[in-house]
């Protein structure tokens, strides 16, 4: 009863609009000793390539025996003009990583130059407590020069 069925393949739009794509019949023998047994057989069926974006929709296959009839799971397909693109956003957060870090550089080296001009008074008030430690020592030997000059 069950050795002879038709396989369909169709595919269902975004407008729910049913396509057939192939129908094929078949019959299958049964080997001896393996009578009253469930099998599982894999029937493929390969769809070429996509002529344009309109063929995007579910695709199905469809087993029919006499009174019963089966219908698979559905896979999707999405064609897209241009092929599969692929998002990989290494670069971008490679670049805003260098910025940010350049920034946060600059930005730190500001501060440090700017807290050094706010914390080290300037070289010509070093000098006058140095003039009035000068005029303190002996005037018989002159005084060494200091070790930052």
């Amino acid at each position: 009863k069950y050795t002879k069925f038709s396989i369909s393949y169709y595919w269902i739009n975004s407008l729910d609009q049913k396509t057939s794509i192939y129908r094929s019949l078949e019959s299958v023998d049964i080997p001896p000793g393996k009578q009253n047994k469930t099998a599982a057989l894999p029937y493929d069926y390969r769809i070429m390539p996509l002529e344009n974006t309109s063929s995007t929709g579910t695709y199905y296959c469809k087993v029919k025996w006499n009174d019963v009839e089966k219908i698979g799971k559905g896979v999707f397909v999405l064609a897209r003009g241009k092929g599969y693109i692929n998002t990989s956003y290494g670069w971008e957060i490679l670049v805003t990583l260098t910025v940010l870090l350049a920034v946060l550089s600059i930005t730190a080296t500001a501060l440090l130059l700017w807290k050094r001009k706010v914390l080290c008074p300037r070289r010509n008030q070093l000098n006058i407590p140095r003039q009035k430690v000068e005029t303190q020592l002996p005037s018989a030997s002159p005084p060494p020069p200091p070790v930052y000059d």
